[in-house]
This record gives structure tokens, sequence and C-alpha cells, in this order.
């Protein structure tokens, strides 16, 4: 642990303000404790005069009551007065004698005085005093005594007076030094006070100063400005900070405009290579060939770099072959001979085998090697991969005539751009086989319609054919003439058969909601067969997506051409509900049929079975509900789950 070094300590602008001010509390704290102490021994001394004084007056009061002894008749209280005065005059010097710090009340300290008092209290204790105590035992005092004590009191009151005059003269000395004291207190108050003002200036009012001219020199814009650093206390570590400060803003601001410079040129290659980014991104995104949509890919990348030349190429991962799908710049002899190589050949299959992205500087290759892009001029060729979904579909190049380095913040960019190259194309190859799956869906969809419809109507003529034949051979014209009738009926049934299915097959839903296009399929019904169609619909819900719709309008209509074919009835109500689930209820009052029939034909009610599986298509349910002489429902059941939004 670190230890600030005793000089230090001391050097501390608060140290040095908080020391002088307790010097300052300590000499002031000193002379007025010495003021006071002079005044309290001035007021004692005061005191011990007036006390002392007391001594000659009881001394005369004394002298008085022995001379009334000497009268018979005063002679008793003249003894009691003078045994009293004895004692104040005893009481007087033992308090002389001891003093009384509360009153206050004490001799000065005075060799003088003491000797003194201590002469005065021997004169009564050994003269004044015996002699008065053997006048007040006598039963009669001779005028010749009194007179001889009245003498000696004489004495010892002259002797109280010249101690009460070296009490006055020490307390005139002390009353001179008291003054000289406060004259002292207020010379250092004076003193003290412009003592304090000079110290506060020069450790914080001056150097406070110069800190704030300095700022408003930088403020100037002055960075030249610098600050003295000869002290040692916290505005010397000020003054350094300053000091350091003022060196990085000068050398800031000297450099300022090459920063600017530098800050402006990396804004402007990161708002270039976001425009790029954006740029390709919205390019990829519109519906094209994989052809268009990489030569436009190429061509904004070798424009951004700079680059002479590039390609972009597939991978065959079956026969591990790149194919050269699309070059801009490129010699058409390295175009014929790289327009298909393999994983693993040249550089470029190389790079593509170990799955790195690598840029290859052509005059560190050995020439032995004779590579076709070397011996075209070409100094600098990278290669970067295709990627979607960490699947390598390809890679693309770019050939530079000069020596050109890549930085880390290119290659990112070109290892981003070949993701989203990437994604784009695999997004072609996913909607192309969306198309086929689709594609594949609907001949399935129109076979089975086929089969349903025109087939067994076939299937019935060509047994018709059979008879007709039979009875034209036997020569039963009879038979004949019941047979052409059914042929010509089978004939018609099986034209609007394939009449419905035409129309069906060429349905497309308009720019309309689900409940337009139900209503125009009912009206159109409604003329051709002359059966009564109603359609309830009651949408609240969110609107379906196109798709989705177009597989409830078929369903619809598959519905309404078994009504047609097998239920002779008067009448189909179409109900919609559009709440928190979706319903869709097809309902006639025909003939109706034996559910368990329907149900032992299994797939090959080719119409009830299509109808599944379009409800399969959209994740609905299909349920089909009859009976024979009621009618029949075919009904449809989508929950909010399972709703895809438009």
């Amino acid at each position: 642990m670190l230890r600030a070094s005793p000089h230090a300590a001391w050097s501390r602008l608060s140290t040095k303000v908080v020391g002088s001010l307790f010097g300052f509390l300590a000499v002031a704290l000193s002379v007025i404790g010495a003021t006071l102490y002079l005044s309290w021994q001035l007021e004692g001394s005061g005191a011990a005069i007036n006390v002392t004084g007391s001594l000659r007056m009881n001394t005369y009061r004394l002298s008085v009551t022995l001379a009334g002894m000497t009268d018979a008749e005063r002679r008793d209280a003249a003894r009691s007065e003078g045994m009293r005065q004895l004692a104040v005059v005893d009481g007087t010097l033992e308090q002389l004698r001891h003093g009384d710090p509360q009153r206050p009340l004490f001799l000065p300290p005075s060799s003088v005085i003491r000797g003194g008092f201590g002469r005065l209290a021997d004169r009564w204790q050994n003269e004044l005093r015996p002699r008065a105590a053997t006048l007040l035992a006598q039963q009669a005092v001779a005028p010749a005594e009194v007179w001889a004590f009245q003498q000696q009191a004489d004495t010892f009151v002259r002797d109280v007076s010249g101690l009460v005059q070296a009490i006055e003269h020490d307390s005139e000395n002390r009353t001179f030094w008291l003054r000289g004291s406060q004259l002292m207190l207020l010379t250092f108050a004076v003193g003290g006070t412009v003592s304090i003002v000079y110290l506060l200036f020069n450790l914080i009012i001056a150097p406070v100063s110069e800190l704030q001219a300095g700022m408003e020199r930088m403020r100037e814009r002055d960075f030249e400005v610098r600050l003295q650093e000869d002290r040692h206390d916290e505005f010397g570590q000020l003054a350094q900070g300053f000091n350091q400060m003022a060196d990085r803003l000068q050398g800031v601001y000297a450099n300022l405009e090459q920063l600017i410079g530098m800050k402006t040129a990396a804004l402007e290659a990161q708002n270039r290579e976001l425009a790029l980014l954006y740029d390709s991104a919205a390019f990829l995104q519109k519906p094209q060939q994989a052809e268009a949509m990489c030569e436009g890919f190429l061509q904004r990348i070798t424009e951004y770099f700079g680059a002479d030349g590039g390609s972009v190429r597939v991978l065959d991962p079956a026969k591990g072959n790149l194919h050269m799908l699309v070059q801009q710049g490129l010699p058409a002899e390295l175009v014929e001979d790289e327009r298909c190589m393999k994983v693993g050949d040249c550089l470029c299959g190389e790079a593509v085998e170990k799955k790195i992205a690598v840029v290859h500087d052509m005059r560190r290759i050995d020439p032995a090697m004779q590579l076709q892009c070397h011996r075209e001029g070409f100094s600098t060729v990278s290669v970067f991969h295709i990627y979607a979904h960490r699947q390598h579909l390809g890679m693309f190049n770019l050939h530079f005539k000069r020596v050109r380095a890549l930085s880390a913040a290119d290659e990112a960019l070109l290892q981003t751009l070949g993701q989203l190259l990437g994604t784009a194309i695999e997004n072609l190859r996913l909607g192309a086989r969306e198309r086929e799956m689709a594609i594949s869906e609907e001949r399935n969809l129109v076979a089975q319609g086929l089969h349903d419809s025109i087939a067994q109507g076939l299937n019935f003529l060509n047994l018709q054919v059979q008879m007709l034949e039979d009875s034209v051979r036997h020569q039963q014209y009879g038979d004949v003439d019941a047979i052409v009738p059914q042929l010509r009926a089978g004939v018609q049934e099986s034209y609007e058969d394939v009449r419905e299915l035409l129309l069906n097959f060429r349905t497309r839903l308009a720019e309309e909601s689900l409940v337009h296009a139900l209503q125009s399929a009912l009206n159109k019904f409604e003329r051709q067969t002359g059966i009564e169609a109603v359609l309830d619909a009651d949408p609240d819900g969110a609107p379906f997506p196109r798709e989705q719709q177009l597989q409830l309008l078929f369903i619809v209509q598959e519905a309404l051409s078994n009504v047609r074919k097998h239920a002779s009835a008067n009448k189909v109500e179409v109900v919609l509900r559009d709440r928190e689930d979706f319903t869709l209820a097809v309902t006639d009052d025909g003939a109706g049929f034996d559910p368990a029939e329907l149900a032992g034909k299994g797939e090959t009610h080719v119409g009830v079975h299509i109808m599944r599986e379009r409800a399969q298509r959209i994740g609905a349910t299909l349920d089909v509900r009859s009976a024979p002489g009621a009618g029949a429902t075919v009904s449809l059941h989508l929950a909010r789950a399972q709703r895809r939004a438009a």
C-alpha cells in the first residue's frame, strides 16, 4: 500500500489552509486567555485592596473600644465589642492569607507584597493582638496603657497603608499589561485578518484566477496557453492536468482536418457498403431467372470493387462439377476452358473443395504451373463462396489485372454478398419445387375429377354401345329404341360434366371477398340447374389468403356438383360463419344417402375424397352427414390456430 510522504502531506492545500486557521485560532485564544487572566488578577487585587483597607478601620475601632474600657459604666460593652473586633481582624488577615478564587480575592504574587503582608501579620499576632487581649481581660484599664496601644495601632495602620499602596502599585502594573494585551489582541486581529486574506489569495484566489484566465484563452482557441506547475498542492495537480489537456487539444486541433477526412472517408466507405448491400438485396428479391439475377449481381460487385472481370459458378454436387453460369470481362478462351471444371481442379476448384475464401496473388504463383488466368494477364484472382442455410451452392470470382489487396472488411462484405446470392438462388429453387408440387397435386385432383365424372360416364356409354351392338346383331330393334335415348342422355351428361370440369378448372378468384365469390357460384348453379340456392353469411373475421379462399370455393363447387348429380334436390343452402373459428356448411333437401354405404366405398367416391384433400391443404376438417330421404350436409371447420393471415 502506497503512503504519501510527510512533505507531500504538508504541501496539500487543505493542510495549509487548515493549519493556518488553527494557528491563528491558537494565538488568538492565547492572547484572549492572557487578557482574561490579567482581568481576573486585577479583580482579585481590587478586592484585596478593599479588604486590606478595612484593617485600618477595624484597627481604629479597636482603639476606640479600648478607650472605652477606662469608663466603668461602659466597660462590659467595650469588652464585648473589643473581642468582636479582634475576631474581625483575625478573619480579615486569614482571608488575605488564603484568598478566595470565587470572589475573586487574593494578594498579588509579588515578593514585596507577600513580605509586607507577612510583617503585618506578624506585628498583629505578636504585638497588637496580645496587648489588646490583655487590656480587654483587665477589670480596669489605665489611660496610659490605652495611649501606648494607640501608638502601636498607628504603626500597624501605617504598615497597612504601605501594603495597600504596594497592592495598588501592582494593580497599576497589571492594568498596564492588560491594556498592552488588549492592544496586542487588536493588532493580532488586524494582522491576522490581513494574513488570512493574503494567504487565501495566494493559495486559492490567485491559482483560480490563473486557471480561469487559461480557460478563457482556451475558449478563444489559444491552445498554446500553459499554467505554471511550481506548486505542489491540488492547484499544482490541476495545472498539470490543464497543461496535459491543452497538449492533447492542441494535437487534436492540429490533426482535426486529417481526422475529419479519415472519418469522412470511413463513413463514405460504410455508406457505399450499405448502398451495395441494399441495392443487391433489393435486386435479388425481384422475380427473375437465375442467369439474369447472377448477371446483375456480378455487374454490381465488379463496379464496386473495380474488377476487370468476374464469373459466377454453380455447384453440381452429384457430379462434382462447377458450371459457369455468367461471366463478365473474361477472355473467350478462358471462358471456354473453364466453362465446366471439376471440384479440386485449378486454384478455384481447390478453394471450393476446401470451402475457404481465397485471394490469390498471381505474381507468387509458380510460373511453371501455367495457369490460364495468369497467362491472360490477371494479377489478382479472388474466390468467394455462395452459401444458403450452411449449404454450399457455388462460388464467384473477381479478376484484377493490377495487384489488389482486399481488406478484412472487403472480404466480410463479399462473404455477406455471397450469402445473399445463395439465399436468392435457393429461393428460386424452392419456388420451382413448390410450383412443381402444386402442379402435381392439381394434376392429381384433375385426374380424380375426370375419374369421378367423365370416366364413369364413358364406362356407362361403353356398356350401352355394347348392348346396342348386340341388339343390332340379333335384329332386336325394340331394344335399340330403348338404348338410343339412354346413349343420348349419357352423352349429354358427359358433355355437362366436361363443361363443369372445364368451368371449375378455369375458376379464378377475382379481387373480391370470399362471400362475393360464393354468391357468384351459387347464382350460376341456380341458373344452370333451376335448383334454389341460398347463401347465409356473416363474415366478421380477418380476410383469408387467396390460396385458402380458392380451396374453399372449390370445395363448395364440388359439393354443388354432387347435389346436381345425385341429390334431386329442390333447395341448397350455404351457411358461412366467420367468428372465433371458421365454419362452412352446404345443405340440400334431396334424397340423401346411407353414410355407412359411403364409408364402405372409401376413396372410390372421388368427389368426397377430393373435398377432404382440399380441406387438409388448408388445415381444416370435413364432415359429411346424411340419411336416406333427409338430404345431406357437407360441413367444414377451420380452427383459429390453423388460419393463416392474408
